[in-house]
């Protein structure tokens, strides 16, 4: 009874499943001009434009991020290194003394 149950649930959940994406396919193929409402509020609006970010000085702030970003990045990798060549030479330096 349960496996019956459970088929039925299934089928009918696929059913519905693919008349969904139908409809959205259908939704999707035709291409619909714009009516007058929907260009008047996707044109320009000059009250708005003092609002707007400036592009160059948006450009000028991620290029100023992305430069932070790689020094910081160099600096941490410079350290590795410097730490790691300081352990090194301790280690020889223990070696050195402890044969001598």
């Amino acid at each position: 009874m349960a496996y019956l149950l459970k088929t039925t649930i299934a089928s009918h959940l696929r059913s519905h499943i693919q008349e969904k994406r139908e409809d959205a396919l259908s939704r999707r193929g035709y291409h619909v001009e714009l009516g007058p409402r929907e260009k008047a509020l996707l044109a320009d609006d000059p009250v708005l434009k003092r609002f707007k970010s400036h592009k160059k000085s948006v450009w000028r702030l991620k290029r100023m991020g992305d430069v932070l970003t790689i020094v910081v990045v160099a600096g941490c990798c410079y350290e590795i290194y410097v730490k790691a060549v300081m352990r090194e030479e301790a280690r020889r330096q223990a070696r050195g003394t402890e044969s001598a």
